[in-house]
């Protein structure tokens, strides 16, 4: 169960400069920026339920390794994906990036990647 546990963002790297490459409007950015959210991850073999809890609300997806799923970005909108476990880490294609999400450490970290910008988050395990 390398996955499982809750996470509490600790730092973030080239947050705005990914946000605007995807289109993030600017106060939107400006919101997003110094949220300190909360990543519940429940892993049961291959079967993840991932949730983010934003204050105010929660976005929760549920995936198996290897197969189509229906997932829900922050911003509420649903596309098909199919989430891949490679060398440990799960690697996703949005819409408009890549997305991989590791355990480095103890700690989650996800990094995406769009146009050449990368974005960084690093989350400490609390649970």
């Amino acid at each position: 169960m390398a996955f499982s546990g809750k996470y509490e963002v600790e730092s973030q790297e080239n947050y705005d400069a990914f946000m605007k490459q995807i289109g993030i409007p600017d106060e939107q950015i400006a919101k997003g920026r110094d949220f300190k959210y909360t990543t519940e991850i429940v892993q049961n073999g291959n079967e993840f339920t991932w949730s983010q809890l934003y204050p105010g609300h929660t976005t929760t997806n549920k995936f198996v390794a290897g197969q189509e799923s229906e997932v829900e970005t922050m911003s509420g909108k649903k596309f098909k994906a199919t989430v891949r476990l490679e060398g440990g880490k799960l690697v996703v294609d949005f819409p408009k990036y890549n997305h991989t999400s590791e355990i480095v450490g103890g700690k989650l970290v996800e990094t995406s990647i769009a146009g050449g910008v990368t974005f960084t988050r690093t989350s400490k395990k609390v649970a």
